[in-house]
């Protein structure tokens, strides 16, 4: 599949923190974005560059390997011709589902100030 790069910040956790740990796995500009997105049913790559408008064609592709990589997601290949490929998230990655929502939540409320 080509060159695999190393993110810089997945084990940098120096004072062992449980909320470093979570923006490892979670943090950053589009990874709470993309879980949304895949949770409001916008699972294909596809639809996720529509929904997302700013985002790069490479940064989006990194994005989903980091969240399938750290069990967040999972990537279902149909085998169709044109082949199709679906995201779901993971048992895993729904336990991270309070946190967006808390996300969703605070954010609403600033935007309305």
């Amino acid at each position: 599949m080509g060159k695999t790069g190393t993110r810089k910040t997945k084990d940098f956790n120096p004072t062992n923190c449980a909320v470093t740990y979570c923006i490892n796995i979670i943090g950053g500009k589009w990874k709470p974005v993309i879980i949304h997105l895949i949770r409001q049913q916008t699972d294909r790559y596809s639809t996720m560059r529509k929904a997302i408008p700013e985002i790069s064609k490479q940064t989006l592709t990194n994005q989903l390997r980091e969240l399938e990589t750290d069990g967040v997601i999972e990537r279902i290949v149909f085998a169709e011709v044109p082949p199709r490929v679906e995201y779901r998230i993971t048992t895993h990655g729904k336990t991270l589902l309070p946190i967006i929502d808390a996300m969703k939540i605070w954010g609403r409320q600033q935007m309305d100030q």
